[in-house]
């Protein structure tokens, strides 16, 4: 054998051929010993015969089932803290995103908030500078009342003659209605010309029907003997023909 191959052989293997070198040395010297007894050359060859190689295939067999074994079990441990690795961050991950997702919508919902808020602000706002803007509407004056008598008859018509621009004072009005009618509404001439012709005088001022529709007054009833149309439309004739009812003083 080259003694480069000799280098290679391991412990066991040396072990083997220790042995095997042991008993051909002993064959050799009961050889060459000339006369040695029979019995103790038979015992030798015994010895020699026990000697025997030791098994090296199946220890390193042994050993390499069991370096195997150890290196599946560290695979299989390296695999299983890899998975167990990635398991962690993945739900670290998923832990994570729900955080920020929730945040998102935590935020989301201030930022509405804070627009609807703004945007009440805003309209409450305009709505208070419309109210500035628009003034307030002017109370509507109070409905002026007259008495349902004479006093209140001239005095009704001494306003609509005012609005009109028709001319008169109370006293006027007043003394001529006492010698027309004596402050009956409903006074009607049936004697006079004018009865004669079949237009007698009527109301208050004792005014015909083509005076008062002549000079009707708008607003008015256009019923004669209504006490302030007829008032009216006598003193807007009266005004027409003689300046003012003032400035009468007979049947005109």
């Amino acid at each position: 054998m080259p003694k480069h191959a000799l280098s290679r052989l391991n412990r066991t293997h040396k072990l083997g051929v220790a042995g095997v070198a042991a008993a051909g040395a002993a064959a050799l010297i009961f050889a060459a010993v000339p006369g040695a007894d029979a019995d103790q050359g038979k015992t030798q060859a015994t010895a020699v015969e026990n000697v025997k190689p030791v098994a090296f295939s199946a220890v390193g067999t042994a050993a390499r089932a069991q370096q195997a074994t150890i290196a599946k079990q560290a695979d299989a441990s390296a695999a299983k803290g890899k998975a167990e690795a990635a398991a962690a961050a993945k739900q670290a991950a998923a832990k994570k995103a729900a955080a920020e997702k929730a945040a998102k919508a935590r935020a989301a919902a201030a930022a509405k908030a804070k627009a609807e808020k703004e945007r009440k602000a805003k309209q409450a706002a305009s709505r208070s500078a419309v109210r500035t803007a628009i003034p307030a509407a002017a109370p509507k004056p109070a409905v002026k009342t007259y008495p349902n008598n004479l006093d209140g008859w001239i005095r009704e018509s001494l306003d609509v003659m005012a609005k009109k621009g028709i001319p008169g004072s109370y006293n006027g009005i007043y003394r001529n209605i006492i010698r027309e009618s004596s402050g009956n509404p409903m006074a009607i001439n049936l004697w006079d010309i004018n009865a004669q012709n079949g237009i007698p005088s009527k109301g208050l001022l004792q005014v015909i029907d083509p005076t008062f529709k002549a000079y009707h007054v708008a607003g008015t009833s256009w019923n004669i003997y209504d006490p302030v149309a007829n008032i009216t439309a006598a003193c807007n004739y009266a005004a027409d023909k003689y300046g003012s009812m003032d400035n009468v003083n007979s049947a005109y």
